[in-house]
């Protein structure tokens, strides 16, 4: 099973070669529109940077990347960025390099190798959180059956992610992939005493 890891909050790492600043930061991103956003916000924090260099991944269910050298030469500071990103398998994140330049150029090895080490740095700097993928399952049942969906809690490993309590209870259910044949196997042997069950589809849970 292939796991991926996030962060939930903002880490910074600060890089100098040759007079040229280099700040990374790593930050979670949930949507292209978040990373937009943040990327937006940092070019408003860091005006006078000579390149904001990035790479963002998102999506663990159907992965979205991009990655761009704003001004650098081509592939040698948004894709070692984004080469971090996959090599940590690092996902719901932007990772973002602004450069100020110290008037040494560095040519292009010095520079795949700046952004790369800047890149590292944010990621070692960060206290990472493993994704948990999961299949979700959305069961609307009576009142009177609460004693059934506690006893699939204590069963299995399975994550409340949205619940509804009106005239019925309706839950939206994370079950860990490992998991998720027996369970199920189990809806399905209990169907006829739930209102409905059916699989809501692919996702993941974060682990503190």
């Amino acid at each position: 099973m292939i796991f991926f890891y996030t962060v939930t909050s903002g880490f910074r790492f600060d890089y100098r070669i040759k007079g040229s600043k280099f700040l990374g930061f790593l930050q979670q991103a949930a949507s292209i529109s978040d990373a937009e956003k943040i990327l937006t916000d940092f070019k408003s924090e860091h005006p006078s940077a000579t390149h904001h260099c990035y790479a963002y991944r998102i999506n663990p269910v159907q992965t979205d990347e991009m990655a761009a050298d704003d001004g650098e030469p081509g592939g040698t500071a948004g894709l070692p960025i984004l080469n971090i990103l996959r090599s940590f398998q690092m996902m719901n994140v932007i990772l973002i390099v602004v450069r100020y330049y110290g008037g040494t150029k560095l040519g292009k090895s010095g520079l795949i190798d700046a952004y790369r080490k800047t890149a590292e740095g944010a990621i070692c700097e960060a206290v990472l959180k493993k994704m948990i993928p999961v299949k979700t399952y959305r069961i609307i049942y009576e009142y009177a059956q609460q004693g059934l969906i506690d006893k699939l809690k204590h069963d299995f490993h399975i994550t409340e992610m949205d619940a509804s309590y009106l005239e019925h209870v309706e839950l939206l259910i994370g079950c860990p992939l490992a998991e998720a044949s027996r369970f199920e196997s189990i809806l399905s042997s209990k169907k006829h005493i739930l209102n409905r069950v059916e699989l809501a589809g692919d996702s993941y849970l974060i682990k503190n």
